[in-house]
């Protein structure tokens, strides 16, 4: 793979359990800044949790994730947050936006009103400031008549783009999808990946757990294979396609129609 520029997100030895099953068996990965990183992987591999842990949805049981300089750090699962931890996540959470299956609007406001709403609230944003934003952001994904609707009148595609305006309102330094298409109708899948690759040509660092495969191997600066809680392999697309080294992302794509003989 061609150099890249300095890491924006630094993971190390990650890892984290429920119920005494360990889902995350210490994660180590480098992104650099700019960079498009698509996570792949089985079900229940760990990928929904590595991203929460990113921005600090799950509070990591120990391993280190640094994100522009803000860290957070834990020992051991006994460790108990210090208040500097949980101070640290906060910063964290504002550096990192994240886009779920769901879109998670709120119904009863508009698309411009979802789009405001963290801003003023969250930052203390002038409420005419923050409108001009999120309507500039509107329209950098393809929404600029959308936005005195309310969700119910969207299709799914045109919501998860709102979604993606509303993350991006908060100006983070990195965006996280997790699955952002599954819940879609198939023809409405490309409008929406369509945004990360017109996001990726402006320098904005994204991280994709994905299973549209195709979008992986094309779109992607690299592909990140995940399984039972690990990284198994990093490689870009091409390679990862079509001349994997591992045995394990051997098997996983050669069971997608298509990937692999």
């Amino acid at each position: 793979m061609e150099e890249r520029s300095r890491a924006l997100i630094t993971v190390r030895d990650l890892r984290k359990s429920f119920d005494d099953e360990e889902v995350l068996a210490g994660v180590s990965i480098e992104i650099s800044e700019g960079d498009l990183v698509s996570v792949i992987g089985p079900s229940g591999c760990g990928k929904s949790t590595f991203l929460r842990c990113l921005n600090g949805l799950e509070i990591l049981d120990s391993g280190t994730i640094t994100i522009d300089g803000v860290t957070i750090s834990r020992g051991s699962p006994e460790e108990k947050p210090s208040r500097a931890f949980m101070e640290a996540t906060h910063e964290l959470r504002k550096e990192v936006g994240i886009v779920f299956q769901g879109f998670n609007l709120f119904p009863h406001k508009t698309v411009l009103e979802n789009v405001m709403l963290a801003p003023v609230v969250v930052q203390g944003a002038r409420p005419e400031r923050a409108e001009a934003e999120a309507l500039h952001l509107l329209g950098k994904v393809g929404l600029e008549g959308y936005a005195h609707r309310y969700p119910v009148t969207l299709s799914g595609g045109q919501a998860q783009r709102a979604a993606i305006a509303r993350a991006l309102a908060m100006s983070p330094k990195v965006m996280l999808y997790d699955e952002p298409t599954s819940a879609l109708d198939p023809e409405l899948v490309g409008e929406v990946l369509q945004v990360m690759k017109d996001l990726d040509g402006e320098g904005m660092t994204q991280v994709i757990v994905t299973h549209e495969m195709r979008f992986a191997r094309e779109a992607s600066d690299y592909v990140v294979f995940m399984d039972r809680g690990e990284i198994v392999e990093v490689a870009d697309g091409d390679e990862m396609f079509t001349a994997p080294r591992n045995e394990r992302t051997r098997d996983f794509l050669r069971h997608l129609v298509g990937v692999l003989p």
